[in-house]
């Protein structure tokens, strides 16, 4: 995706499921961004001043995408709510919310973007697999890698292998939600969740709350 236009109908028409004039000019701008890097460590570090702006406004979430999901592919009632998904799958914006006292799974996202949170309080912990550049075996031995406090305003990178596999967890007293920009279509990808006192490895698709995923998007 770095260094040249988003393929936009490769897989069909963008989709702005919060179509705002501040999403759109949010994904015009990153888009504009990327297009001068070349490659992801270089396409991070030049949208970070978009994504900051983005998670410091105020009133351009709306209520709907703040609400936790019974029914969810991360337990717990985590919800996850798509805001944007280019057409080529190549670039997705969500929010994800994540009940007090819950937390995800361990997990990974197989892409590189920022994460950050828009509201509430929450720990992050970051695991290292033993040997980070191999293929995920179907186990895997987890270290801590990190563990930190995250408040709003706060975000961080993902540049896989590094800081890809985590789990957070709400330790604000109501709802935390995290706004996530990555480059693949992180809801209906394939990835994979670590179980920490076995280390089996298992397939993963968090889905969204509110859109559907193809029947298999291995």
């Amino acid at each position: 995706m770095c260094g040249e236009p988003l393929d936009r109908h490769q897989q069909g028409e963008d989709e702005y499921v919060l179509d705002t004039p501040t999403v759109r000019s949010f994904i015009s701008s990153v888009r504009e961004a990327i297009a001068r890097t070349t490659g992801p460590a270089e396409a991070v570090q030049s949208i970070r001043p978009l994504f900051s702006s983005l998670l410091d406004g105020e009133g351009w979430l709306p209520d709907e995408y703040q609400a936790p999901a019974p029914e969810s592919g991360m337990g717990g009632g985590i919800g996850q709510w798509l805001l944007f998904r280019s057409g080529a799958r190549d670039l997705c914006l969500f929010a994800l919310v994540v009940p007090p006292a819950a937390a995800t799974p361990i997990h990974d996202h197989l892409a590189w973007g920022l994460v950050g949170l828009y509201r509430g309080e929450q720990e992050e912990t970051v695991f290292a697999r033993r040997e980070e550049e191999a293929p995920v075996g179907e186990n895997e031995d987890l270290s801590v890698k990190l563990r930190r406090t995250v408040y709003p305003g706060d975000f961080y990178a993902l540049l896989p292998p590094e800081g890809d596999v985590h789990r957070v967890r709400t330790t604000s007293s109501g709802t935390s939600v995290s706004i996530h920009l990555l480059a693949n279509d992180t809801g209906c990808v394939w990835r994979h969740s670590y179980d920490p006192e076995t280390g089996a490895v298992s397939p993963f698709r968090s889905g969204y709350v509110n859109r559907p995923c193809e029947p298999d998007g291995r």
